[in-house]
């Protein structure tokens, strides 16, 4: 496993506020996934975004990586923001990857926010989703999972609200370099951070949405009752990508926890 290259996005933002990094969910630009989000925080955080490798502005890579090999690459990118304290809030694999800096890297990250995330992704088909989500990307591309992935990730109410932001959303899943999404889903039928909650002693928020059909609310209730300073918040009416659903719940979430 080598850890990849992934590619930060700087936005408009309170240049001497606390750093906050965003992290992505699988398939989708981050700029775009939180982009109704970031105009609600930006008064108060210093805000970046990171790339997937093969997705938005991270380049493709051959080579296999793990979540853990992600999280080096996002401290890596904040040391070179020469940043030494910063929170991290991520969607989906970036939740996984946020629990993953908690126990690699505690001294830098102080805070941890989950978004639609969760310690194990694929339910009680994991691994095998994510093996037969790769072979259905080999066979027939990312454009195969538009359909499912629309009905896993918005509510109705908010592609009806947000119709620009969930399009180019879809536009970025088919984009996205079908080989590197293979190895990002590789990486998800390995990850599995049940064993290691006990371990996390950085304080971590878990925003879970009613909606969500990926994520279980048991599997919610369970993380922040094992970390040592576990928080939930329930979004009502956010599926998958509740930052789209519920921009101003998930906004009011995070400024709450941060601080």
């Amino acid at each position: 496993m080598t850890v990849p290259a992934i590619v930060a996005t700087t936005h408009e933002s309170n240049e001497s506020g606390p750093l906050l990094v965003l992290g992505p969910s699988l398939g989708s630009d981050c700029a775009i996934l939180w982009e109704l989000v970031v105009p609600l925080l930006r008064d108060r955080y210093r805000i970046v975004s990171w790339d997937l490798p093969g997705h938005g502005r991270s380049p493709a890579t051959a080579e296999p990586f793990t979540l853990a090999d992600l999280a080096d690459a996002v401290d890596a990118l904040v040391a070179e923001l020469g940043v030494d304290s910063a929170y991290h809030a991520g969607v989906s694999i970036g939740g996984g990857t946020g629990l993953e800096l908690a126990l690699r890297h505690p001294d830098r990250f102080r805070k941890i926010a989950l978004v639609c995330s969760n310690f194990r992704f694929g339910g009680d088909e994991w691994p095998d989703t994510w093996r037969q989500r790769a072979e259905t990307v080999r066979t027939r591309s990312t454009s195969a999972l538009i359909v499912g992935s629309g009905q896993r990730w918005f509510t109705p109410e908010s592609v009806a609200e947000h119709p620009d932001t969930v399009g180019r959303l879809f536009h970025a899943l088919q984009d996205a370099d079908d080989a590197t999404y293979m190895l990002c889903c590789e990486a998800l039928a390995r990850f599995d951070a049940e064993p290691r909650l006990a371990e996390i002693a950085v304080p971590v928020l878990d925003v879970w949405g009613d909606q969500d059909m990926t994520i279980a609310r048991s599997d919610a209730e369970q993380l922040v009752a094992t970390v040592q300073d576990g928080t939930l918040v329930v979004v009502p009416d956010a599926a998958h990508l509740g930052t789209v659903d519920q921009p101003a719940a998930v906004a009011s979430a995070l400024r709450g926890f941060f601080g």
